[in-house]
């Protein structure tokens, strides 16, 4: 592995934590710094969604009702071709309820699985997939 290789997959780690903060922080608007705007993403078998702004409405729609979460991701792996860069993670996503819910919780373990593009202000997502392997709890935690 040479010097490109390990600056790439840094580079793509602190783009997918920032994703996972802004997530657990609640942070919107920090999605613009992890997702192109023409990005799309296929959220565990949810219809396909098209462009940044769909994506983050979607995200904020599971989120902003819940109460904290926290998003764990671990295992990068990151593969470079003549065609693309691609990168596989995995996820741990706990969630709790909010108000009356407030004693249930949802958890998911699922990969990302993320082709990036190089803009000019770094490397961003320009499609995401979730592939789920395994949930235990109550999804009724996510709601807006």
């Amino acid at each position: 592995m040479d010097i490109k290789q390990l600056l790439l997959e840094r580079e793509l780690n602190v783009v997918l934590s920032r994703y996972a903060r802004a997530c657990d922080q609640r942070d919107w608007s920090a999605l613009n710094e992890v997702f192109i705007e023409a990005a799309t993403a296929d959220y565990g078998g949810l219809n396909r969604l098209q462009g940044r702004e769909p994506i983050v409405a979607m995200i904020r729609v599971h989120l902003e009702g819940c109460g904290p979460s926290q998003h764990l991701l671990g295992n990068l792996l990151v593969e470079v071709s003549d065609a693309a860069v691609e990168s596989r993670v995995y996820v741990r996503a706990a969630h709790r309820g909010a108000g009356s819910l407030q004693d249930l919780t949802y958890e998911s373990l699922a990969e990302y699985q993320d082709r990036w593009v190089a803009t000019p202000n770094g490397w961003r997502i320009a499609h995401r997939r979730m592939v789920i392997s395994h949930e235990q709890g109550c999804r009724d935690v996510l709601r807006p």
